[in-house]
């Protein structure tokens, strides 16, 4: 199994980075804090300082199976912003390779078209940057190479579907029980 690559900005909604990173990691994932922001210190929307795992430029993408990209303003702006995580983005199905967004973050898949003719979901107010797709108001939408989420309250349910896809639907279970996820 390869890599899973969850890239930070600085602005990025902290709850849906560190979910995915946390039950990612909970289910032996290995998942890797990159940050795009020319720093391993990245600060959150609300104040929230973490430290990233490596740079955007220190990443090898040969070992990635799956990009994940949280939401958060500005982060989701940044991220959009970046053109070297935009042609990773951009090459990613073609390479076989998964790729995940919550939020705001939709949108940043929406500009580069690679949400056409797939079922995407977003945060309220975003719904007509998310170019080309049929807009659910499900919590997760899994559609092809491509998932999406709706924000900070679906992160878990986000996080245990990215466990479902990488590893197995038992798993997500697993890890769903482990954490007392909606008993």
């Amino acid at each position: 199994m390869g890599k899973v690559y969850v890239f930070l900005a600085d602005g990025f909604e902290e709850v849906e980075g560190l979910t995915a990173v946390d039950l990612l990691r909970r289910a032996k994932v290995e998942t890797v804090m990159v940050s795009v922001a020319g720093k391993l210190e990245v600060t959150g929307s609300h104040g929230i300082s973490v430290k990233a795992d490596c740079l955007f430029e220190e990443m090898d993408p040969s070992e990635a199976e799956m990009y994940v990209l949280p939401g958060g303003m500005p982060g989701t702006i940044h991220l959009g912003e970046h053109k070297g995580l935009a042609a990773l983005l951009q090459s990613a199905e073609q390479e076989g390779k998964k790729v995940a967004a919550i939020c705001a973050a939709p949108s940043v898949l929406g500009k580069l078209g690679l949400l056409k003719g797939r079922k995407a979901t977003c945060y309220p107010g975003f719904e007509e940057k998310l170019e080309g797709a049929e807009v659910t108001e499900n919590p997760v939408e899994c559609s092809g190479m491509v998932t999406t989420s709706r924000g900070v309250g679906t992160a878990i349910e986000f996080a245990l579907s990215l466990i479902a896809q990488l590893k197995d639907p038992g798993t997500a279970e697993e890890i769903g029980n482990a954490i007392v996820w909606r008993k």
